[in-house]
């Protein structure tokens, strides 16, 4: 799905009303029950719906509005439900002051907040409160928060999960996090961090890209009655949000006449003396994600530990260095050109370092492989202070998958510089290499050479352990071997997308500090099936 500017987006509500005969007052009835239903999903799953006690805030725009509804659909459901309005009720008209009069005839009461005075009145109650909604700003704000709305934010955030405390259980935005701005440009004031941002009709730029994206937490974007070619229509942009929608085209659901070489013959080259758990990892992921076959090459004092971990791939010994590695020999005996031989893609990378004769090896079979490749982890790092070398070679398939840190080294910056803007740096490097470029962390990007980019989100704190990436690039590989290179940009999204689902799903059994590498990969089949009944049902 495009992701929209503020302006675009408010053209995709005019739109919608001239159109398709849908009113604002309807758009934004649905957009405040949605959010309501996602309140009230949380505290009934924690069983705390009879005493949970939710405060709204409210602003006096149309993100306001969305908020009056919140609060009556979930007094509706007998939730103690609290509305703090900043500002007088005299400041709010049209559709949000239609919402306001509705929540006062259905018997519910606010507290007006004008000053910092009032805040500090009001305060103590809110901090008592399971649930917080974020409904002061939308995306339609320009410039700063200001006033008393600035100084809630920065109460907020002071005590809320993300900062000293693991109070509210809940700090839901309602279409963005207040202080944020819609097109990716640096806030110039307090952004609220939310734990959960629900946005509506189509993910903005700033919730993806740029600073203070982060302040989203969890991005759901929920459909309240624009019809989506709207949005294909309005958005003038490059940038996509990966999600079931962009997948639907792909071929996910397996013939009953299926066989073993449907699916593809994925290489992948991984390992090194007291590495070998990457070169197991990124196996097991490739098999878990659906390759047909799946055989990792390895150095040869290592090739039995890997051999013996799964039954199901199967292994081919390299030379090795006298250090444990991929020795040169490898690549000039023709040792692996001849292993690329009936393959659908190789990957390499995962744990192999990053010795001399592994640099020759690895550069050489960039250089001469036919096949598409993914280039991982030390692959990566062998081409450090080298990286005109990425552009050089036999296939135009190229996947890198650099961590903020390896891309820094690639491009010769500093891994702030990198964070500072992380869409020109992948973006420009896409370009140089003509490459696909992920780059990993917070909101991972892919982008390729011919300017589209993917944004995923999906995965979190669950994948901030060794061995995540050496699972991705098992996916990815094994993707590759399955789908091809027609609809390359959407294959390698998809991957990235059933990875951090897979993360998604493992955080729900337990605290994510405790996941491992290997569960994120046993997940993988979940999260196809996620997807799968995502695409069927509409979500």
């Amino acid at each position: 799905m495009k992701a929209l500017t503020a302006a675009e987006m408010r053209e995709v509500d005019r739109l919608t009303v001239e159109r398709h005969a849908i009113p604002g007052l309807k758009l934004m009835e649905t957009a405040g029950r949605k959010a309501a239903d996602c309140v009230w999903d949380f505290v009934a799953g924690r069983g705390v719906a009879d005493t949970a006690r939710v405060t709204v805030l409210c602003g006096k725009g149309n993100n306001g509005g969305d908020g009056f509804v919140v609060a009556r659909h979930l007094r509706e459901r007998k939730l103690a439900t609290r509305v703090i309005l900043f500002g007088r009720k005299e400041d709010v008209s049209g559709d949000a002051g239609t919402n306001l009069k509705k929540w006062i005839d259905a018997g519910g009461e606010f507290e007006s907040v004008d000053g910092e005075q009032d805040w500090q009145r009001v305060w103590h109650d809110v901090c008592e409160s399971y649930v917080i909604v974020d409904a002061m700003l939308g995306t339609g704000l320009r410039g700063a928060a200001t006033g008393t709305i600035a100084q809630a934010i920065s109460d907020l955030n002071k005590h809320s999960r993300n900062g000293t405390s693991t109070w509210p259980a809940l700090l839901l935005a309602v279409d963005t996090p207040s202080g944020l701005p819609s097109d990716g440009e640096t806030p110039s004031g307090p952004v609220l961090v939310a734990h959960r941002t629900l946005t509506f009709t189509a993910p903005k730029v700033g919730q993806l890209t740029g600073t203070g994206s982060e302040a989203c937490g969890a991005l759901q974007v929920v459909n309240i009655g624009s019809p989506k070619e709207l949005i294909e229509e309005t958005g003038k942009g490059s940038l996509r949000s990966s999600g079931p929608d962009e997948f639907s085209g792909l071929p996910l659901v397996r013939a009953a006449d299926s066989h073993k070489g449907t699916f593809g013959h994925a290489a992948i080259i991984a390992g090194a003396r007291g590495k070998s758990g990457a070169a197991v990892l990124a196996g097991y992921a490739c098999l878990r994600a659906g390759a047909g076959l799946t055989t990792v090459a390895t150095p040869d004092e290592v090739q039995p530990v890997v051999a013996a971990a799964y039954p199901e791939f199967m292994t081919e010994q390299l030379l090795a260095t006298k250090t444990g590695g991929i020795a040169a020999a490898n690549a000039s005996s023709g040792r692996l050109s001849k292993l690329l031989e009936d393959k659908n893609v190789v990957a390499i990378g995962p744990g192999i370092g990053t010795h001399v004769e592994t640099r020759m090896a690895t550069q050489q079979l960039l250089r001469e492989s036919p096949i598409p490749i993914i280039l991982d982890a030390d692959g990566l790092n062998c081409f450090d202070g080298e990286a005109a070398k990425l552009y050089v070679r036999k296939t135009e398939f190229l996947a890198v998958t650099p961590h903020p840190g390896e891309m820094a080294r690639l491009l010769g910056k500093s891994t702030k510089d990198v964070q500072a803007d992380r869409l020109k740096a992948a973006t420009e490097a896409a370009r140089k290499w003509k490459a696909h470029v992920i780059l990993k962390g917070y909101h991972t990007l892919l982008a390729a050479p011919d300017g589209r980019v993917f944004v995923n989100t999906t995965g979190g704190p669950s994948l901030a352990k060794g061995g995540s990436g050496d699972v991705l690039t098992g996916v990815l590989a094994a993707l590759t071997a399955q789908f091809g290179t027609e609809d390359w940009l959407r294959v390698l999204a998809l991957g990235v997308f059933l990875h951090g689902v897979a993360a998604d799903i493992l955080a729900r059994d337990g605290e994510p500090s405790g996941a491992l590498a290997h569960e994120v990969a046993q997940r993988i089949p979940d999260a196809r099936e996620y997807l799968l009944k995502e695409i069927q049902f509409g979500g």
